[in-house]
């Protein structure tokens, strides 16, 4: 069990070997700048965040066997999937891009687990809302009431901030970037994480 940034434990099972049997889902990220540019200019936004959201998908019943882990109780394995598996980013980024489909780029916008509903006007945003919990209810999604916040001009939304001339990257989440010295070696550059070396 390992405490997580908020109140609460994450638990944690090692799927090393697992995850080396795996091949890699490489589903990309959303480029974070066309997110940006998509929230400019609407006069409401709306910020919610899925509740473990890689617990509300489902292991298929013929994969639950291999999220097997032992305690001194007996042998479990997840019904849902569980946090450490190589794939479960691909998988949660791909599952909610295939639900918001018909919404994203329009009036809403998905970063993982994080989901904006915007509006360009004030009388817009409740049926856009609507339309979004439509989906979140027909797929039995649940959000983190504690990390929502409707119908707000400004608000912290993972590591970016908005502000009234617009989105801009949120400084205590980029603080350690600032701070990073700058690389002076050939060695330096090849150490920075990412990097793959020659």
């Amino acid at each position: 069990m390992i405490r997580k940034g908020t109140k609460g434990w994450r638990m944690c099972v090692d799927y090393t070997n697992l995850n080396r049997a795996c091949p890699k889902d490489s589903f990309p990220l959303p480029r974070i700048d066309q997110l940006v540019d998509a929230t400019a200019g609407h006069a409401l936004l709306s910020f919610m965040d899925a509740y473990s959201g890689y617990n509300q998908i489902f292991m298929h019943p013929e994969d639950q066997a291999h999220t097997s882990f032992i305690t001194d109780r007996g042998l479990y394995c997840y019904k849902v999937m569980p946090f450490g598996l190589k794939n479960a980013g691909a998988t949660y980024r791909r599952t909610v891009n295939n639900i918001f489909a018909p919404l994203i780029g329009n009036t809403m916008e998905v970063y993982v687990d994080d989901m904006l509903v915007k509006s360009r006007t004030t009388n817009q945003h409740i049926p856009n809302l609507s339309a979004m919990f439509t989906i979140l209810k027909q797929y039995k999604m649940r959000l983190n009431p504690t990390k929502c916040a409707f119908g707000v001009a400004s608000r912290q939304i993972s590591w970016l901030h908005d502000q009234p001339r617009g989105i801009e990257a949120n400084p205590e989440k980029i603080q350690a970037i600032l701070d990073m010295a700058i690389p002076k070696t050939v060695k330096d550059i090849r150490a920075l994480p990412g990097v793959s070396q020659p």
